[in-house]
Parts: C-alpha cells; sequence; structure tokens
C-alpha cells in the first residue's frame, strides 16, 4: 500500500497547487453545492458539507464563495443541475478503477471518461464490475512532526480509529466512514494538525506494476483526475514510490 499512498500524497499536494489556477476552486464549489443539495446547508447535521468547506478553507477559498455554493446547493439561489455519476473500468494490466463525478451533462461526461480509458490502454465496464473490490473508509493524514508513532496509535485506537500505516513524511489514519468525525474531532483536541481528511475507496487488495504499465496507470490517474467532472479517482494498483514520484511530478 506504500506505493498508492504515495500517489494519494501527492495528488492531494498537486490540488493544492492547482487550487491557484482556479480548477480545484470549481471542484470544490461543486462538491459544496452537492453535499448541501443532497444533506442541507447546516453543517453540524451533514458531515459531508463539512467535509467539502473545510477542503475548500484548505484552497483558501473565500467565505462568500462558500456562501454562495451552499445557497445554491440548497435552492436558495436557484435549482442544481449537477447530478452525481459513478464509473467503474479496468486500467493496463487490468487495475481496477473508480471514478466519482459530478456533472451537468452525463452523455458529455461519459464519452469524455471512455475516451482517457481508451486512451492509456483501459476500459470503461459497466457499473458494479469492480466496486466489490473496494471498501468506503474515512482517511486522516498528518505529518510526521505532529506526533511520535506509538502514542499516537493508542490515541487513535481509543477513539474509534481502525489502523495507522506510517509512510516517509507522514501518518495515514484508517477509520470506518462514521468514526472520521469523531477520531478527527480528538486530535484536534489534542493539538495535532490534520492536513487532510477526506472519504476515499481502499482497495481490498492491490496489483503490482512495473515498466509501461506502470506509467501508463498513472497517466491515466491523472487525466481523469484532470477532467473537470471528475471528483475522485480510486485505484488498487501498487506501484515503486520512485515511479510514482517521477511520474506525477513531470
Amino acid at each position: 500500500m506504500s506505493g498508492h499512498s504515495k500517489w494519494a500524497g501527492i495528488k492531494h499536494k498537486k490540488a493544492l497547487i492547482d487550487a491557484k489556477r482556479g480548477k480545484a476552486f470549481t471542484k470544490s464549489i461543486r462538491e459544496i453545492m452537492m453535499a448541501a443539495k443532497l444533506g442541507g446547508g447546516d453543517i453540524e447535521n451533514n458531515p459531508r458539507l463539512r467535509l467539502a468547506i473545510e477542503r475548500a478553507k484548505d484552497f483558501n477559498m473565500p467565505t462568500e464563495n462558500i456562501k454562495r455554493a451552499i445557497a445554491k446547493g440548497t435552492g436558495e439561489a436557484g435549482a442544481v443541475a449537477l447530478e452525481q455519476v459513478v464509473y467503474e473500468g479496468y486500467g493496463p494490466a487490468g487495475v481496477a478503477v473508480i471514478v466519482e463525478g459530478l456533472t451537468d451533462n452525463r452523455q458529455r461526461t461519459s464519452s469524455e471518461i471512455r475516451s482517457i480509458f481508451t486512451k492509456y490502454n483501459g476500459n470503461l465496464g459497466q457499473g458494479g464490475c469492480v466496486g466489490w473490490l473496494f471498501e468506503r473508509k474515512g482517511i486522516l493524514r498528518i505529518e510526521r512532526k505532529e506526533s511520535e508513532e506509538e502514542p499516537l496509535f493508542s490515541l487513535i485506537l481509543e477513539a474509534g480509529a481502525e489502523d495507522l500505516k506510517t509512510e516517509e513524511d507522514e501518518y495515514e489514519i484508517i477509520t470506518k466512514p462514521e468514526d472520521l468525525e469523531k477520531v478527527k474531532k480528538i486530535l484536534e483536541e489534542k493539538g495535532i494538525k490534520i492536513s487532510e481528511a477526506s472519504l476515499t475507496m481502499l482497495p481490498k487488495s492491490t496489483v503490482k506494476l512495473e515498466g509501461k504499465d506502470a506509467e501508463n496507470v498513472l497517466k491515466l490517474m491523472d487525466s481523469l483526475e484532470e477532467d473537470e467532472d471528475v471528483q475522485n479517482v480510486y485505484s488498487n494498483f501498487n506501484i515503486a514510490d520512485e515511479v510514482i514520484e517521477a511520474v506525477t511530478t513531470q
């Protein structure tokens, strides 16, 4: 899982940089609108909205922009035409890929996603074809400087987390989706700064890739992430850290 975690970490850092170009702003606003549309505008009773707002603040999004997005989502500022879409398919060497998106034109988005899969030797499949290979989980990322491993491990287990993975420069805490907010709050009360909190799809097992297959899978991931209608991309690849670093920072 180290290779997959490395990609997720780089992806998050790139999103912070992309915020300066406006693309991350657009995706973040869409997520706030959809979260408010589905769960209402009260952040205390809408965990998805709360996470979306926190991510928007990571991008230094102005409060007024956040308020307008919530108003659009709840219908106070007009109806929201966005709908949720999920695509499943296979990348090079048969790796599983799940794409979550928000779109105002399902036909356009489907065509674009299919084209990206084809370009990198992948195939878009039927709904449910790879979903069973993943589990919905909560993820918290913390820089290593924030805590020693042993006390952090004891703290998160008491808080209800499932696991702690130690990477080169950060910790990755895994929780059940419903326990994410509880664990996050306890860490914050202890003065531990969280660099990222999100809901994700973790693979139950991974496929080790090397060479051209590894490069093509990473290029597929990046191309999907770049699509304006795509919010999240998940896969079950396992690629060496140095390959991920080289390809995703080009």
